[in-house]
C-alpha cells in the first residue's frame, strides 16, 4: 500500500461534505421522478452515495476507479440494508459507456476536478435525460481577490479554480440552467475529512519517521490543512445545482 492509500484508507469521505448539505442540494433539484435512476461519480467511500439512497428511493449507480473505496460502500450499504438501491461500478469518469439520457440525476461531491469543471460538465451531460438535474460540488473561490499565499497554493495545486460567478457562466455555456448554489460550511471541511486526516497524519509519521519521500507527503497535505485553517473565510467547496 503506498503513502496516499494508507493516508485516505477508511476515513469517511474523501473530500469536503456532509449528509446535511447533500440533503440541502437534493433538496434544490427540480421535481425528480419515483424511484429516479442516479449516477454518482466518483463516489469514493459513498457516504453521499447512502444518503441520496435513502432520500430518493432511487436506484444509483456509483463510480469510482478505486476497488477499496467500491467495496466499502458496499459493506455500508449491506449494513443499512440498500444493497438493492446501489450498483457499484470500476471504472474512470474519462471513459463512461451508458446510454446516453439514461440518468434522472448526475451527482458529484469533491470529484469533478478530475477532469475539470468545465469538461466534466460537458462530458457527462449526455447521459442526462432531458430536464434532468446535475449536482456537483466544486472547490471555489468565495472572494475575487484572494490573498496571496492561498492563491499561489491553489495556483499551483489546481490551476483552473474559478470563483462562483465564473463557475455559474461556464454551467450556462455547458448547455445548463442554473438553479441555484450554496458554499459548504466550514464544519464539512473538518468532521468527516481533515479531522480524520490529521489523526492519520500523527499515526504516519511515527510509521515513517526516517522515510524522507513518505515525508515530503505528508508534509504536503498537513500544509493544505494550515491554509483552511487560516484562509477559510476566501475558498471553499460550492455546491452547484443545474438542469439540462
Amino acid at each position: 500500500m503506498n503513502i496516499f492509500s494508507e493516508l485516505h484508507c477508511d476515513i469517511p469521505r474523501e473530500a469536503p461534505g456532509d449528509n446535511a448539505s447533500t440533503a440541502k442540494a437534493l433538496s434544490l433539484v427540480p421535481q425528480l421522478p419515483e424511484n429516479p435512476k442516479i449516477l454518482d461519480i466518483g463516489c469514493g467511500p459513498g457516504m453521499q452515495t447512502l444518503a441520496l439512497a435513502k432520500i430518493t428511493g432511487g436506484y444509483i449507480t456509483a463510480i469510482d476507479n478505486h476497488q477499496p473505496f467500491l467495496d466499502e460502500l458496499k459493506r455500508r450499504a449491506e449494513q443499512e440494508y440498500l444493497s438493492s438501491h446501489i450498483i457499484t461500478q470500476n471504472c474512470s469518469m474519462f471513459s463512461l459507456e451508458f446510454e446516453q439520457e439514461s440518468f434522472d440525476l448526475i451527482w458529484s461531491e469533491g470529484a469533478i476536478y478530475i477532469m475539470g469543471f468545465r469538461d466534466g460538465l460537458q462530458s457527462w451531460r449526455r447521459f442526462l435525460k432531458l430536464g434532468g438535474a446535475l449536482a456537483v460540488t466544486e472547490l471555489s473561490w468565495l472572494v475575487t481577490n484572494p490573498p496571496e499565499e492561498p492563491l499561489n497554493f491553489w495556483r499551483n495545486a489546481y490551476p483552473p479554480m474559478k470563483n462562483i460567478e465564473e463557475n455559474i457562466t461556464i454551467l450556462q455555456e455547458s448547455g445548463y440552467t442554473y438553479i441555484n448554489s450554496f458554499t459548504l460550511p466550514e464544519s464539512s471541511w473538518w468532521d468527516d475529512y481533515y479531522i480524520p486526516l490529521e489523526r492519520r497524519l500523527a499515526d504516519l509519521r511515527k510509521k515513517y519517521q526516517s522515510d524522507e519521500d513518505a515525508n515530503a507527503i505528508l508534509d504536503e497535505q498537513q500544509i493544505e490543512i494550515e491554509l483552511y485553517k487560516n484562509y477559510s473565510h476566501y475558498y471553499g467547496y460550492v455546491f452547484y445545482i443545474m438542469q439540462k
